[in-house]
């Protein structure tokens, strides 16, 4: 049965959605794609009214064509983020730990899944591939630190 959940606070706003969609990979995936998808609409839009703002002229195809960005970068970096926290649950759930090793192939999978996708060059793929694993695991270390 789907439920949502909506919390927040003046000192440190903090929103939290939660979809049950059944199964625990299903939902860190679509609460992944729904989080960064949100952060990926929200700076196209920032980005394109800063530059309207900048051009001095705000017109409904600027809006339009405003809209269609949002819902286009929303939906690739959403799409990228599902992937990415979906294929890190995975490895989480079939290596039995919780480690760096886990964010690695994750990024690595996401990069290489995203780039086959949108290329058909095997060497493309590959260095996509080592690229999400790289940023992943360099993200994974940083978390370590904090």
């Amino acid at each position: 049965m789907p439920s949502s959940r909506f919390s927040g606070s003046i000192t440190g706003p903090k929103v939290d959605v939660a979809i049950d969609m059944g199964h625990p990979l299903l939902n860190i995936t679509v609460d992944g794609f729904l989080k960064i998808g949100t952060v990926a609409a929200t700076r196209a839009a920032a980005e394109d009214a800063y530059y309207s703002v900048k051009k001095g002229s705000i017109s409904s195809h600027n809006f339009e064509q405003t809209l269609k960005k949002m819902c286009k970068e929303g939906a690739y970096w959403g799409t990228v983020a599902g992937v990415y926290v979906g294929a890190e649950y995975g490895v989480d759930r079939i290596r039995g730990r919780r480690d760096w090793k886990n964010a690695m192939i994750g990024g690595a999978v996401t990069g290489a899944v995203i780039s086959a996708a949108t290329s058909n060059n095997k060497d493309r793929i590959l260095v996509d591939a080592i690229t999400g694993g790289a940023i992943a695991t360099a993200a994974e270390f940083l978390n370590y630190l904090t």
